[in-house]
């Protein structure tokens, strides 16, 4: 059975070797013990009450409970930029003509700014390369949306998401050999590193003040700018298809789109519902529409990924899957199709 749920203090371990699997770019993952436990004890704490909105972070992780074994992390923040700036470049559009000459030109130029300020974010998500097969990845990313349903008065009215750029395998981003590299004289990695440890300070210090030319910059870091990594692509499909649109943001290291959404408006937050569960000893799981199924229980929020008979009155849940959800019969459970449905 694979479960989402919220993050526990005894997960460390197989968070840190999620880490080591995702490589260079995840800036939220960093492969830092202390750092990872550190993040941990915030989300903890986030679930405890114990923390400002603008320190607030909810850490989830996907559990294959036949293995005892955490398969995958996800995560939001409830509102960024608060405590220290979260920066974006911004791609301006101006148009520039001359009459005499007959010639018009759209000219592109990156800002760096700071937009997001206050909006939520979704973040962190990796799953373990063995279980990114079936429906896993979408599972991992879209439960979180009926967490944001659940305690919608959490979160900021602008959710966005910051993509994976374009990267090869040892970690060289054109975008970043392009610009940041001449600012910071440092490799992309140990940026990327020094971002996902927190140290931040050294962007405001450093990067351009002024806009970019994207013209100026050479054709291979033109081509990456919006764009993601090979790896992120099937991660930005699932939320496009929720909603979520590149509005022209970007990652100021490499390049990689930014893409954001009214919550309100995303797809599975309209749709989730609540419907009672009733007990059954078996049910057949080879019928019916996949379905997101999560309790309401804050601290320990926890979702699975089931074929139901989506438009019932109630949702029936074998003694096990009750147990999973932490669950009572005639408890009310909140569920959403994994898919937007064809109408």
């Amino acid at each position: 059975m694979m479960l989402f749920r919220t993050v526990r203090h005894s997960d460390l371990n197989g968070i840190q070797s999620l880490s080591e699997r995702a490589g260079i770019g995840l800036t939220s993952l960093p492969n830092n013990l202390e750092q990872l436990r550190a993040r941990i004890s915030r989300s903890v704490d986030t679930f405890d009450g114990k923390l400002t909105r603008a320190q607030q972070g909810f850490l989830f992780v996907l559990e294959d409970t036949s293995e005892n074994r955490v398969v995958g992390v996800s995560a939001i923040e409830a509102a960024v930029g608060l405590e220290e700036p979260f920066y974006n470049f911004r791609v301006q559009r101006t148009i520039r003509s001359s009459r005499e000459l007959g010639i018009y030109k759209v000219i592109e130029a990156l800002s760096l700014e700071q937009d997001q300020t206050g909006n939520t974010e979704l973040c962190t998500l990796f799953l373990d390369p063995e279980y990114q097969k079936g429906k896993n990845g979408t599972f991992l990313s879209k439960a979180r949306f009926l967490f944001i349903a659940a305690f919608r008065d959490l979160f900021s009215k602008i959710l966005f998401a910051e993509m994976r750029g374009v990267a090869d395998e040892k970690g060289n981003s054109p975008f970043w050999n392009a610009l940041g590299q001449h600012f910071f004289g440092i490799p992309f990695s140990q940026a990327d590193y020094l971002t996902g440890i927190g140290s931040k300070t050294f962007i405001a210090e450093l990067m351009p003040l002024h806009p970019v030319y994207i013209s100026l910059l050479p054709s291979e870091a033109q081509r990456v700018i919006g764009q993601v990594h090979e790896k992120t692509v099937p991660a930005r499909a699932i939320l496009e298809k929720e909603g979520l649109a590149y509005e022209g943001h970007i990652d100021i290291f490499d390049a990689g789109a930014l893409l954001q959404a009214e919550i309100d408006r995303i797809r599975a937050v309209k749709e989730s519902r609540l419907v009672p569960v009733s007990r059954v000893k078996s049910v057949a799981r080879n019928d019916g529409v996949p379905c997101i199924i999560a309790n309401q229980r804050f601290s320990d929020f926890r979702a699975l990924l089931l074929n139901v008979a989506y438009g019932s009155d109630e949702i029936l849940l074998t003694s096990a899957e009750m147990d999973a959800l932490q669950i009572n019969d005639g408890n009310q459970v909140r569920l959403v199709t994994l898919f937007p449905r064809e109408h």
